[in-house]
């Protein structure tokens, strides 16, 4: 089987979905690599890295996916929603495709794909299970995220992160606070505390406390319990607006403690949670920052507007998107050994094996046979459920 990989067409996307050391592991499953010119460059993989390793460079977007039996991507029609619908007529029938779809996001884009007779697989679906780790793309982007998100922090803060004794006096560290200790989270609290700030993390999910303090962070308590706070999967489920508006009263003063404010909340399918008023960034001191992650959801900040920077009272708003794609060279690197460990895990004897009793594969897959194929799918958009999938 052909894997290709066309340049990413997301404006100011500059990661790529396969990076040249992974193609020697893929050729030893029988899989063969195609890549569109240029695709790998920005992330700073070159052509020639590629060909060295084996892989064939095509001319342009049309001949990759035209040679290509899988084509994987990073950002797929569904989370590209910019420029992705251009690919709907490059696509042809039982071809497959892997990368985020945002499957919750449209039904009309995931029946455009089903339509085109796609086998489709999103890998935010995927289960996060000791044996789908190696496969988990949403984590390895989120730990891009939330590496890069204290560094603009620390960039933006008018402060010093850590403690300094100088001839001219002490220097007291910064305060962060990090709400959401998800993948994104505990990587901002590790890099927050590495740049010597005092760090505290606040969460849904009691049972994450000990890996806050296991990062020398304290865990915030705000005397209210969340009901059935984490899902089978391990993702914060949403809580009624009786439960945010606790949540706002008592992280009031915890907020304008702080210097900086990290929030990393969201819940797959719906609009983040405001956890952060317009009343409260009025109370930090001028000067502070809040780097907003739930921006592209709405954002966890009220005052957030995604893809901008505001100032509010003093207090600079960071509502960035895809921060990933600005470290691509290791962003590119996690997510092709995904990619990679995902495609070792489908592809047996030369094509593609759907064993729908195997749970990586069932909740990954998206569309088959010209339908969204999908439980969960299929039940968030409220369509009937179909008669159980047979194995490839």
């Amino acid at each position: 089987m052909i894997v290709g990989v066309p340049r990413e067409s997301f404006p100011g996307e500059r990661r790529v979905a396969l990076v040249p050391a992974v193609i020697p592991n893929l050729a030893k499953a029988g899989l063969e690599v195609v890549i569109e010119k240029g695709a790998g460059t920005e992330a700073g993989y070159p052509d020639a890295g590629y060909a060295e390793k084996g892989a064939k460079i095509l001319p342009d977007r049309a001949a990759v996916f035209g040679t290509a039996d899988i084509i994987t991507q990073v950002l797929c029609y569904g989370s590209n929603d910019r420029t992705g619908k251009a690919d709907l007529p490059l696509m042809r029938r039982d071809q497959a495709l892997i990368g985020f779809l945002r499957p919750l996001g449209s039904r009309e884009v995931a029946q455009e794909i089903a339509g085109k007779g796609v086998t489709s697989f999103a890998v935010e679906m995927m289960p996060r299970t000791t044996r789908a780790q190696s496969m988990d793309a949403l984590s390895s982007m989120a730990t891009a995220c939330g590496y890069k998100a204290v560094l603009i922090a620390a960039d933006t803060l008018p402060k010093f992160f850590p403690m300094l004794t100088t001839a001219a006096g002490t220097i007291t560290p910064s305060r962060v606070l990090i709400i959401g200790v998800g993948v994104a989270g505990l990587q901002a609290i590790a890099t927050a505390r590495r740049l010597g700030a005092v760090v505290s993390a606040y969460d849904v999910r009691p049972v994450v406390k000990e890996q806050v303090q296991s990062l020398g962070a304290r865990f915030v308590e705000l005397g209210i319990e969340a009901k059935e706070a984490q899902d089978a999967r391990g993702y914060a489920t949403a809580q009624g607006e009786d439960f945010y508006a606790r949540q706002r009263e008592a992280m009031g003063k915890v907020v304008g403690e702080n210097d900086v404010v990290i929030t990393t909340a969201v819940v797959p399918g719906k609009k983040a949670p405001v956890l952060v008023t317009a009343d409260m960034v009025r109370r930090m001191a001028p000067g502070s920052v809040i780097v907003d992650l739930a921006a592209e959801r709405g954002g966890n900040c009220e005052l957030t507007k995604s893809g901008e920077t505001v100032i509010e009272s003093g207090v600079t708003i960071i509502g960035r998107i895809n921060l990933a794609s600005t470290v691509p060279y290791h962003a590119s690197s996690l997510y092709a050994r995904n990619i990679t460990s995902f495609l070792q895990h489908l592809v047996k004897g030369g094509s593609l094996n759907l064993k729908m009793d195997d749970e990586i594969t069932r909740e990954t897959l998206l569309t088959r046979g010209g339908e969204i194929v999908n439980a969960r799918v299929r039940e968030f958009f409220q369509l009937p459920a179909l008669a159980e999938q047979s194995s490839a």
